[in-house]
């Protein structure tokens, strides 16, 4: 059943438990279970061997499966880290810090979402960096989990897929350059593709521009609205009885003499030595001492894990440091503060781990393939393409959970149709893909950058899935009418104008419906 309409059904199934149920792991295990099933027209030894081999390649595939492992110690590492800057005081230290200088819920929002942009260099560092900084501010100023889940997730990816200078950015214009260099075309290098198609990318505009419409505006949309309000009326940032991936399991003494370079130390750590090992395992793979060939070849959970030993070790160094000036801090809490760290970390790792076992029972059934395939049989007029290509990306990235699989999928077959058809609606038709992989993994709740958002940001993972569909939904819609426009016009400019008036006169409308209220304060 691999390649045929079948193929689509153990995503479908996962997503549609997830939504239903609630239940992460459950979903994906069905889902899982039934791709396993179809490959092997329900035999049952074959496909509980290939049930099997779904989770074993996760960790090992003829050797170490690093990628993956590397990811997985990465949130353990992370999840140390919190525990450490908490059981230190940093955590209480900053916050307290914070609230002397951003005092008001808009602008912790609105530090939040520069944090999401300004940290570019790969969504996963995006993800879970700025979810450890932003936290304690977002908390204090009583903003829920879910809506930093959402700024977090809504910068992410969507600024990495318009920067060169990015693991994404290396990534495409490496992907771009085959695709120029098969079909002979040599009018701009595929550097100069990649930065033509940034203005073309009409769902990373629109998504850009609601985060910060919501971070100005407290614009909350059915779910979020509840959220919200729990988190204003009663200072519950999450639902404590839910799963919170990064919350400590129990509690710890807290140094009350905490300084605020308890937290800022291991972040910075963290920071600095993530970047510095890309840098480094970037040269080693290239060889040469260019910036861009630097980041098309860097390993990125290598880089993580050292970042995270790196930042980990700090965290505990300082920790340790407290002995003897703090009679709180001692050698058993060292011991139980690790075993947390790693604890509160296990929720995200089990849904990691049961959605790449689905990525890759999804990848047996051909599903992409399958996806790609109905696009290029059907008679479709060229100016419909990059709107449907758009959509395609979309329900793609969102059943298979992955944007950079759809890329690889999608990219190559828009490039042929477009070099062949008219190539001069070439790069709006990459640039359709692009945005609508993002859009479709935003919006999936088996994608491994959507259960990192919310792991960063100490959110419950159906929680931020729910509240983050409507705005991307919203996004989406304005997209399609760009890329709808483009495809008839061929006017970069036209559409990408109509884009921002479409957002503009939406703004405007929703500013007025919004009830004025002064920005609240938490004392």
């Amino acid at each position: 059943m691999s390649g045929t309409i079948f193929s689509i059904l153990p995503p479908i199934l996962a997503i549609v438990m997830v939504l239903i149920t609630r239940r992460v792991l459950l979903s994906l295990g069905a889902g899982v279970v039934l791709g396993a099933l179809l490959i092997h027209s329900f035999a049952p030894v074959d496909s509980l061997t290939t049930l099997w081999k779904s989770f074993q390649v996760t960790f090992w595939d003829e050797g170490l499966n690093t990628y993956n492992v590397f990811i997985i110690l990465f949130l353990f590492l992370l999840g140390i880290i919190t525990a450490f800057v908490s059981l230190s005081g940093g955590s209480r230290a900053f916050a307290e810090w914070a609230v002397k200088h951003i005092k008001t819920r808009r602008g912790a929002k609105l530090l939040t979402a520069f944090l999401g942009v300004i940290i570019f260099i790969d969504d996963y560092f995006n993800a879970l960096a700025v979810g450890q900084i932003a936290r304690p501010i977002t908390d204090h100023h009583r903003i829920s989990r879910a809506k930093l889940a959402y700024f977090i997730d809504s910068t992410s990816a969507p600024v990495c897929v318009v920067s060169p200078v990015s693991s994404w950015g290396a990534y495409l214009i490496g992907l771009i350059g085959t695709i120029l260099a098969t079909q002979s075309v040599i009018t701009y290098s595929p550097l100069t593709a990649f930065v033509m198609m940034a203005p073309m990318n009409f769902y990373v505009i629109a998504a850009l521009a609601m985060v910060f419409f919501v971070a100005l505006t407290d614009f909350d949309l059915l779910e979020m609205k509840k959220h919200e309000q729990r988190a204003i009326e009663t200072g519950e940032v999450f639902d404590p009885t839910k799963d919170i991936p990064g919350q400590l399991k129990e509690d710890f003494p807290v140094h009350s003499h905490g300084k605020v370079s308890d937290l800022v130390l291991p972040i910075v750590t963290l920071v600095v030595a993530t970047i510095g090992a890309m840098v480094w395992t970037g040269y080693q793979n290239a060889g040469v001492l260019d910036i861009w060939a630097i980041f098309e070849n860097t390993d990125v959970p290598k880089s993580l894990l050292i970042g995270g030993s790196a930042g980990a070790a700090v965290s505990i160094l300082l920790y340790l440091l407290q002995f003897g000036k703090n009679d709180k801090a001692n050698s058993v809490f060292l011991g139980k503060g690790i075993w947390s760290g790693i604890q509160s970390m296990l929720p995200a790792v089990l849904i990691l781990v049961f959605a790449w076992s689905l990525t890759f029972i999804i990848g047996l059934l051909e599903t992409g393939e399958y996806l790609a395939q109905v696009v290029t049989d059907a008679n479709i007029p060229i100016g419909l393409l990059p709107v449907i290509l758009f959509i395609l990306a979309g329900g793609m990235a969102f059943a298979t959970g992955t944007s950079w699989g759809s890329f690889g999928i999608l990219i190559p077959i828009a490039g042929t149709i477009m070099i062949n058809a008219e190539p001069t609606m070439l790069l709006p038709a990459l640039a359709a893909v692009l945005a609508g992989s993002v859009f479709g993994d935003h919006c999936s709740p088996i994608s491994d950058t959507t259960i990192l958002s919310s792991t960063g940001a100490g959110s419950n993972h159906i929680d931020h899935v729910t509240t983050q569909l409507p705005y991307a939904l919203i996004c989406a819609g304005i997209a399609s009418i760009g890329y709808l426009v483009l495809g008839l016009t061929g006017s970069v400019w036209l559409s990408f104008s109509l884009v921002i008036i479409i957002l503009a006169i939406l703004f405007f409308f929703l500013a007025k419906s919004i009830k004025k209220t002064d920005t609240v304060t938490i004392e």
